[in-house]
C-alpha cells in the first residue's frame, strides 16, 4: 500500500516536488531544484527509483539530468544527446525523457527538437541516435508546429518490447514493431486541415499530434489530442476514430488516461492554435468514461472567470491510486489537483513559474 504521493513539477525556472499522504489533502512543496533552468519534462523510473529530467540550460544547452534521492540532488551529466556530424542536425532541446520497460534494464529514451529519437542503454550516461527513424522516406517533408519541429511523445508497448510509438509535431504518429529497425506511419483517420475553412484532409503523414496516451491494461487502445481534434484507436494505431464531438474545441494540448480503466480519459481543451487559453477564460477538464463517445464537463473548484491560462502537452498527470488523483498545471504557474478523478479541484499552496510538465509517483 502506498505511503506517499509525489508530484514532479517541471517549470520554466526550475523543478519542484510536492508530497502528500495517500489521502492527498495536505501537500508539502520543496524546491526549486536546478533553479533557473527550463525543465521541459520530469519522469520517475520505478525500476531503480531514479528521477529523470529533460533540462534546457541557458549556458550549457539541453541535457538529461537524473536524481537518485527524489529530486533533492541532481547529477551534472557529462554530455547529452548529440546528433552525429553527418546528420547535418543540431540539438535545440530535449522535450521528453521516457524510462524503458522492466524488460529493458538501463534503457532510457529521449525525444528532441529537431524531431529525432535517442536511446540510452546505461541509464542516460550515453546516448545513441536512432538513425532508422530519421531515415524514414517522409523525413524531408516534416514541418515544424508552432512550438518547433519536435518529437515530443514516446509510447512503449508494455507487453511487446519490439513495439513503440512516437508523436511528432508536425509529422504525425510513427510506429515500429521490430524494436526500431524500421518505422511506419500510423495516421489513418486523423485530419490535417490547419487553415480556416479548409476541407478535411487525411494525408499519410503531416498531422500535428499534440499528445498521445496508452493504458497498459489494454495496450492496443491509444488516444491522441491532435491540433485537429481528439482521436481513439482500438487496434494499435492501424486506424483512428475521431471523438471530438461533445468538446468545446477540437484544439488542445494535454491528455491523460485512467491508470486502471482504458475507457476513461481526460482532456483540457484550448480555444485554438491562435488563442492559447481555455475557452471563454473559464477553466474546465472534460472526462469520458466511454472511450470518448460522450464527455462530462468538470469545473468544481476551477476558475470560471478571467482564467486566460493554457495547459501544455505535459501539463496533465494522474496517479495510480483508487480513486485516481489528477493534476493540472498551467503555463502561468497554478497547479490544480483532484483526489476524486476530477469531480472537485483544489489549488496547490504554491504559485510556480510557468509549468511545462507534471508527473507522479506513489511510493
Amino acid at each position: 500500500m502506498a505511503e506517499k504521493v509525489l508530484i514532479f513539477i517541471g517549470t520554466k525556472k526550475g523543478a519542484f516536488v510536492m508530497e502528500s499522504a495517500p489521502a492527498r489533502k495536505e501537500w508539502k512543496v520543496r524546491g526549486p531544484y536546478l533553479p533557473g533552468r527550463n525543465i521541459m519534462h520530469m519522469a520517475f523510473d520505478p525500476r531503480e527509483g531514479t528521477l529523470f529530467a529533460a533540462v534546457v540550460d541557458p549556458w550549457f544547452g539541453s541535457r538529461v539530468h537524473h536524481s537518485t534521492d527524489l529530486g533533492i540532488t541532481w547529477d551534472e551529466p557529462k554530455s547529452g544527446p548529440t546528433f552525429p556530424a553527418e546528420s547535418g542536425l543540431a540539438l535545440v532541446k530535449v522535450w521528453n525523457v521516457t524510462p524503458g520497460r522492466p524488460g529493458e534494464p538501463g534503457v532510457v529514451y529521449a525525444d528532441v527538437e529537431p524531431a529525432a529519437l535517442f536511446k540510452s542503454a546505461d541509464n542516460g550516461e550515453t546516448w545513441d541516435f536512432v538513425k532508422s527513424l530519421n531515415d524514414h522516406p517522409s523525413r524531408p517533408n516534416w514541418q515544424p508546429g508552432a512550438g518547433g519541429m519536435a518529437l515530443h511523445t514516446i509510447i512503449l508497448d508494455p507487453v511487446d518490447l519490439e513495439r513503440m510509438y512516437v508523436a511528432i509535431s508536425a509529422a504525425g504518429v510513427f510506429r515500429t514493431t521490430d524494436g526500431g529497425v524500421s518505422w511506419e506511419t500510423a495516421n489513418k483517420g486523423t485530419r490535417a486541415n490547419f487553415m480556416p475553412d479548409q476541407p478535411p484532409v487525411y494525408p499519410e503523414y503531416g498531422q500535428c499530434v499534440h499528445k498521445m496516451v496508452l493504458n497498459p491494461s489494454q495496450p492496443t487502445r491509444l488516444y491522441q489530442q491532435n491540433h485537429c481534434g481528439v482521436y481513439r484507436s482500438d487496434n494499435g494505431a492501424d486506424q483512428w476514430t475521431e471523438i471530438t464531438r461533445g468538446l468545446p474545441s477540437e484544439w488542445g494540448l494535454g491528455m491523460i488516461v485512467h491508470p486502471h480503466n482504458a475507457d476513461t480519459i481526460w482532456v483540457c481543451p484550448g480555444s485554438s492554435g491562435y488563442e492559447h487559453w481555455v475557452p471563454d477564460g473559464a477553466m474546465a477538464v472534460y472526462r469520458s468514461h466511454n472511450r470518448g463517445d460522450t464527455w462530462d464537463k468538470l469545473t468544481k473548484g476551477l476558475p470560471q472567470k478571467d482564467a486566460y491560462v493554457d495547459i501544455l502537452r505535459e501539463g496533465m498527470a494522474v496517479d495510480d491510486l483508487q480513486p485516481a488523483g489528477l493534476y493540472v498545471g498551467t503555463n502561468t504557474g497554478q497547479l490544480f489537483h483532484s483526489a476524486d478523478e476530477g469531480d472537485s479541484w483544489h489549488q496547490a499552496p504554491s504559485l510556480f513559474p510557468g509549468i511545462n510538465s507534471v508527473g507522479t509517483a506513489t511510493l
